[in-house]
């Protein structure tokens, strides 16, 4: 298994800002979603330090990347993609750090045995500080404010001073990236990862009665994990795991300062992390957010909503992906469990009628947030897992490869979203209801998610 090598905010100092034809091109097109500065003094402080820091990724990790998603999308991997909704610099500690981590890795082995597939591990993490937002204003009991719009921005406290756009947050969400990426290196190169202890700790979900059911896929598991053992498989390579970190790419400035230059290639790099993506907000062909990751060669990723057209999906593949190349495009559906079924059939059947080579990923959490009935945003488990059954029938009934997960989780015993099988209630929120923005899915839901899933992959053609 490759090592990936360390960002350290103190490594050797890189260039100014990257210089390459078009890089800025986006400044000239209508841009949405992005902040408004307090201080231009401020600003153009933060950006010049964040242009002169060295990268968080690099450029053969992200190539890496490129060739593991290649994979992916001609059915040879699969591709589990989970964090936090919003990362916040509070939260960047080594326990919850640690904790989303050992979520993942638990989930991985499981779908890893259900697919007979390698999985591609990739975080919203070490860079998920921004978030876009319906409204720019919020109010409360009479008074309007700036809306949150991620730690990378403003401050979620109500207050004016918390509120108002500081560009020296980018400075801070750098910093917290480069930590957190190095405590998951930490993390995942070293026994944490090893396969037999990621199994051990899935012993403990199975164990709570209200999860029997998967008990008797635990057991295969277990079977396998001491078959390889006994056969003398290296559990020292096993030790070992990669895993990549992936944000949405929705303030530019910050993205543009961290853009550079490969000297290997000539070609410009996103090195704020190994895959970026576009939202559903933001994927206008003629705006800023498609022409500037257009020119970047990292693996992006779109996100399709219910109002997504199947020409909307082939003029996205003409701008971001002229070459046809395997393992560059992502297409994120984000359709919500009632139109799943109904709305993506001609995303796909068009797409694959191309023949463009992108990789399918059901983003089964945001198309289905409703408030409960105490005030809270949430989501049901059953739509959540609904979308996810939805998506596979469809790729089934078409021929075609359902190639990964994107989740909204954390490692944390939270209550945010409802329902599961040791059930989540409304009451629970007023004790364990943590998100700064959109509710996530706690550890055991995270996991329950996992083995649901493995079992449709278990099934595929």
């Amino acid at each position: 298994m490759t090592e990936l090598p360390v960002a350290h905010p103190i490594a050797s100092p890189q260039p100014g800002a990257a210089e390459y034809p078009g890089l800025d091109a986006w400044r000239d097109l209508p841009v949405v979603q992005q902040p408004t500065w307090a201080d231009s003094e401020v600003h153009r402080a933060a950006v010049s330090e964040l242009s002169s820091l060295p990268p968080l990724v690099f450029a053969g990790e992200v190539d890496l990347l490129r060739q593991r998603l290649a994979d992916a999308a001609e059915g040879k991997a699969f591709l589990l993609q989970g964090g936090d909704c919003a990362e916040t610099f509070e939260g960047a500690t080594a326990d919850k750090i640690s904790a989303r981590v050992r979520t993942i890795l638990q989930m991985a082995v499981v779908l890893t045995y259900g697919a007979s597939l390698p999985v591609i591990k990739m975080g919203r993490m070490a860079g998920q500080f921004a978030k876009p937002r319906s409204s720019n204003d919020e109010t409360r009991e009479g008074v309007t404010l700036p809306a949150y719009r991620g730690d990378m921005v403003n401050g979620y406290e109500f207050t004016p001073e918390s509120r108002a756009h500081n560009a020296n947050r980018m400075v801070q969400a750098y910093h917290t990236s480069a930590s957190t990426l190095n405590l998951i290196r930490a993390f995942t190169q070293g026994g944490f990862a090893d396969l037999r202890l990621v199994h051990h700790w899935n012993k403990g979900f199975t164990a709570n009665p209200a999860h029997s059911r998967y008990e008797s896929l635990a057991r295969e598991i277990d079977r396998a994990v001491k078959f390889m053992d006994a056969c003398g498989a290296d559990f020292d390579a096993l030790k070992r795991v990669e895993f990549f970190a992936s944000h949405e790419a929705l303030v530019l400035d910050y993205e543009r300062a961290l853009t550079r230059i490969d000297s290997r290639t000539g070609l410009p790099y996103g090195t704020s992390g190994h895959f970026l993506w576009i939202g559903e907000r933001t994927r206008q062909l003629d705006g800023a957010h498609v022409d500037f990751l257009s020119r970047v060669r990292n693996p992006i990723g779109v996100k399709l909503g219910p109002t997504s057209s199947a020409d909307d999906a082939l003029r996205l593949i003409d701008k971001l992906d002229p070459q046809r190349e395997p393992g560059r495009l992502t297409f994120i559906t984000r359709m919500g469990a009632g139109n799943i079924r109904e709305k993506l059939p001609a995303l796909v059947e068009k797409v694959t009628a191309s023949g463009a080579k992108v990789l399918w990923v059901t983003d089964p959490m945001h198309g289905n947030t409703v408030t409960s009935p105490n005030g809270y945003k949430t989501r049901n488990f059953d739509d959540v897992i609904d979308e996810v059954r939805g998506f596979f029938e469809v790729h089934h009934a078409l021929g075609t490869f359902p190639g990964g997960l994107h989740v909204e989780m954390t490692g944390d015993d939270v209550a945010e979203c409802l329902g599961g099988a040791d059930p989540i209630d409304q009451h629970a929120f007023l004790e364990r209801y943590e998100s700064v923005c959109d509710p996530r899915l706690n550890h055991m839901q995270s996991l329950e998610m996992a083995f649901l899933v493995a079992g449709a992959l278990g099934k595929r053609p």
